[in-house]
């Protein structure tokens, strides 16, 4: 049977979901805890243990790509012990996750070279795509038609249910980091729209990117969702005051209307299909309290931002 590493969290999400898990030998530190407890931990990052605030991170990532230091390393020693015969690793994004250039460093010096194949989705579709490319290099393509499928038959009752209520869409915002602010990229615009709310300030299929306040308090979205890619809730709430002491915060319709959402990251920024799947239904609950219930499930991932009304 073909050996697997994963140096993605989505990938190793997605290879549990179709069950395909038994093919898995390596993962990365930041993959699900069941992997962690099952298989071996390959790539490692100078991040591990530290408790750096958000703008430390961003400094610290900034510097780090202007000197072409890598923050990410494997260890080649369980590396040769796997001897894998495929590694999926992405282009996506260097900043988080370690891309397939350092990859092939690491493999380089290996008996026998691994197949590298890049699960680099941009948008939705994209990823629901990845699943199909996972599976089919395992040989087990129809595995992946089976759980898209019932991925898709939960997409389309969240928005068989908002056309069944004539629910409007919301005006909304997505942060994916605090300081400096970035907006949401990828595909979490279209999770957004496929949860009934629309992002203006968003860059569907493209990175997300710095974005200034005051362009923020023009927009006024009518609800407010802080996912910090990387934070738990805990961690996020430590440094929420760095947007509720900023002038105008007060003034959001978000704020005003007490639907400003502290939410877990890994439902939009980790881009396994079942994972977004959850983000959507999530947020069409957070949009649509009143049209949509959030699965039970779900009601950990998220907390709203208790406010005190202020009268304007």
């Amino acid at each position: 049977m073909l050996k697997v590493c994963s140096f993605m969290p989505a990938v190793t999400q997605m290879l549990y979901d179709m069950g395909l898990d038994d093919y898995l030998y390596g993962v990365t530190f930041e993959c699900p805890q069941k992997a962690l407890q099952e298989k071996k931990p390959v790539v490692r990052c100078v991040f591990e243990g530290k408790n750096y605030t958000s703008e430390e991170i961003d400094v610290f990532f900034s510097a780090s790509k202007n000197e072409g230091e890598q923050l990410y390393y494997v260890d080649e020693k369980i590396l040769a012990e796997i001897a894998p015969d495929i590694i999926f690793t992405q282009d996506m994004c260097d900043v988080c996750q370690i891309d397939t250039e350092c990859t092939a460093a690491a493999v380089a010096n290996l008996e026998k070279r691994p197949e590298l194949i890049s699960i680099s989705p941009s948008s939705l579709t994209d990823v629901f795509e990845n699943a199909v490319t996972i599976a089919k290099a395992l040989g087990k393509e129809e595995v992946a038609h089976v759980y898209l499928a019932k991925l898709n038959n939960r997409i389309e009752a969240v928005t068989d249910g908002l056309r069944a209520a004539k629910a409007l869409p919301k005006s909304v915002m997505l942060m994916e980091w605090i300081q400096p602010i970035y907006n949401c990229g990828h595909w979490i615009p279209h999770q957004i729209g496929l949860a009934g709310g629309i992002d203006m300030l968003s860059h569907p299929a493209g990175d997300s990117v710095v974005i200034s306040w005051d362009k923020i308090v023009k927009y006024n979205p009518e609800v407010l969702v802080i996912a910090p890619c990387g934070f738990t809730i805990e961690r996020t709430m430590e440094e929420i005051h760095l947007l509720t002491e900023r002038d105008g915060w007060n003034t959001l319709r978000a704020v005003q209307n007490n639907a400003v959402f502290i939410v877990d990251f890994q439902l939009f920024t980790q881009s396994s299909a079942s994972t977004l799947t959850d983000g959507i239904e999530l947020l069409a609950g957070l949009f649509h309290p009143d049209n949509v219930k959030i699965p039970n499930r779900l009601t950990t991932n998220f907390r709203k931002l208790e406010l005190k009304k202020i009268v304007l």
